[in-house]
């Protein structure tokens, strides 16, 4: 018996993995007017969402790898007075994020994934508590809320218990992105919303 649960578990990781390469490859396909207007009908939706919330402090990341861009809402928050945060890889906890204050001057560095992160500075780390949204990146989601992240879980940990942290994490995506149903795991934490672009 204990085979044959192994192999279902097996299989079960082998499905996530190919939903996360096709999906990454479709994303990556979509032309750059495509990219655009998504871009544009995020930013648009993302700004309404903080607004309705009077969010004050907006944890959002740099798109990589075909993700929708987030450089045009960071740059109106920016207008705004907002204040921006970006995900760096926690230097002692591994697996785990912190989120650190982002400006137009910011000093970056590329982590171990290629992907940029403000330098670590203790002083401009803000507590999950104090954020009122996370924006956070995804392969894949499906109706009921589910995200396939990238599978490193790093989204996860941050997002346990977020009910209690008081902040709200939204999904930021692009039509394509969308399945019927995910295969889910119990680590992975459904998001309050997901905006398409």
């Amino acid at each position: 018996m204990q085979t044959r649960l192994s192999t279902t578990q097996q299989q079960h990781q082998q499905f996530r993995q190919q939903l996360r390469q096709h999906i990454r490859k479709t994303r990556r396909n979509l032309t750059a007017l495509q990219q655009q207007q998504a871009a544009q009908r995020i930013t648009q939706q993302a700004l309404s969402f903080i607004e309705q919330h009077q969010a004050r402090n907006i944890a959002l990341y740099l798109a990589v790898d075909g993700e929708i861009a987030t450089q045009p809402l960071i740059e109106q928050l920016w207008q705004q007075g907002k204040n921006v945060y970006l995900p760096v890889l926690h230097p002692f906890c591994q697996g785990h994020l912190l989120f650190l204050r982002y400006l137009p001057d910011t000093p970056m560095k590329a982590n171990k994934f290629g992907i940029f992160e403000p330098h670590l500075n203790v002083q401009n780390v803000i507590p999950l508590e104090q954020l009122d949204v996370i924006f956070t990146p995804l392969v894949a989601f499906d109706k009921q809320g589910n995200r396939l992240g990238m599978g490193g879980g790093f989204y996860d940990r941050t997002l346990q218990h977020w009910q209690q942290k008081h902040f709200i994490p939204i999904g930021l995506a692009h039509q394509c992105q969308q399945v019927d149903t995910l295969p889910i795991e119990s680590w992975d934490m459904p998001l309050e919303r997901i905006l398409v672009g």
